[in-house]
């Protein structure tokens, strides 16, 4: 019988996705959760952990040989991975699948210098591993279109630009990789287009029937300057998703009328 994968955020965005994909592959699953429950699905298991803390990560790993790294919050998580290589070193892991941020070694922001952070921790524990730079989600763009629309006046920074992915394609490209053999840096995973702030905001508008007034304001600093530029985005040499912003609203919207 195969030993568990172990998935950190197993109760997050991608991890929603990636647990059903694994057991459908036959794999057996253990979930990390600060707050473990118990399962309707004999196949996965949810224990209790805190990876920051350090707390729990020596039992999590007991037996298992693979494990996918998904966890991640605004901060820190370059020493939650530490903690987690540091523990799948000491047990022996024999693969770790880390799902890191396009620019992350580009955009002078502290999310992006943490997942940098986190990824030099995989790379450098000893373990083998493979690491899939992905873009922002869809979901991630609803969350900010939502909150601006509630503003009387939307502000559009200029010059920022985003090419979102589909979650769920995300999440079957880490399962792929997950059971496959340790690759190292792999290419980036993208969206299928390339939008500006403005158009985010409009197309969300236009959707849900709202009208705002929208005003363009300049990012300053380093950051507004990398953003400027496009280090956010992978152009060239990356894997194309097919599901687009505008499929993913409309299935949003769907839903919500419902």
């Amino acid at each position: 019988m195969a030993k568990p994968v172990l998935v950190t955020g197993g109760t997050g965005t991608l991890g929603k996705h990636v647990v059903p994909l694994l057991r459908q592959a036959g794999r057996t699953v253990r979930v990390l959760s600060r707050n473990p429950r118990e399962s309707r699905d004999s196949g996965v298991e949810y224990v209790g952990c805190d990876l920051m803390a350090g707390e729990g990560i020596d039992a999590a790993l007991d037996g298992v040989e693979t494990v996918l790294h998904l966890a991640g919050g605004p901060k820190g998580d370059d020493v939650a991975t530490r903690n987690l290589m540091a523990a799948a070193a000491h047990a022996g892991v024999k693969h770790v699948v880390y799902i890191s941020v396009i620019g992350a070694d580009t955009v002078p922001l502290g999310y992006f210098q943490a997942k940098l952070g986190a990824e030099r921790a995989v790379e450098e524990s000893g373990v083998p591993w493979t690491t899939l730079r992905a873009a922002q989600f869809h979901d991630l763009l609803l969350t900010m279109a939502e909150k601006m629309a509630k503003l009387p006046v939307i502000p559009v920074p200029g010059g920022i630009r985003f090419q979102p992915v589909d979650s769920r394609e995300v999440a079957a490209r880490l399962v792929e990789l997950t059971l496959g053999e340790p690759q190292g840096l792999v290419a980036d995973l993208a969206g299928p287009k390339v939008y500006g702030m403005g158009d985010v905001n409009r197309t969300y508008l236009k959707a849900r029937g709202k009208r705002r007034l929208m005003m363009p304001v300049r990012v300053p600093g380093k950051a507004g300057k990398a953003y400027r530029a496009g280090v956010n985005l992978s152009l060239d040499h990356a894997l194309v998703g097919t599901r687009s912003w505008e499929d993913f609203l409309a299935e949003r919207v769907a839903e919500s009328a419902v």
